[in-house]
């Protein structure tokens, strides 16, 4: 592959739109292309930036976090340091997810027992803690 790509090339690449790309540009996670005759075009490099960026989305990656694990740490930090640290961040996010999925699956599995005639039956019954036992919404 070229090392001289026009913006339309590295978008095809990825499947993703020329916009895109810019807008990476200007939030500061992949640097500013040079230009030729008023042009982007980018370096070889940036294709290796983007499947890195890819991954990350991936995995649930914000847009910030991406930026931290490209430029949050010491230039020497080692990539598999810089992984390991938002790894553990976003795995613990992922687990209070859980939780909650798990707590919302169980409150809709209540909700397909309903046997109330009325909305306000239901929110009588929800008040008075006369339905099923009470879920605990705390997430430790």
């Amino acid at each position: 592959m070229a090392t001289d790509l026009a913006i339309s090339d590295v978008a095809r690449v990825f499947g993703l739109r020329t916009s895109a790309i810019r807008y990476y540009e200007r939030i500061g996670i992949l640097p500013p292309p040079v230009r030729k005759n008023g042009q982007r075009r980018y370096e070889k490099s940036v294709l290796f930036q983007l499947a890195v960026m890819q991954r990350a989305r991936e995995s649930g990656f914000t847009l910030d976090e991406i930026r931290e694990l490209f430029f949050g740490f010491r230039s020497a930090t080692r990539p598999p340091k810089r992984w390991h640290a938002l790894s553990e961040r976003k795995i613990a996010e992922l687990r209070i997810r859980m939780k909650r999925l798990k707590l919302m699956e169980t409150l809709l599995k209540q909700m397909q027992d309903c046997r109330c005639n009325a909305l306000e039956e239901c929110g009588e019954k929800l008040l008075s803690g006369s339905s099923r036992k009470r879920i605990h919404t705390r997430l430790d």
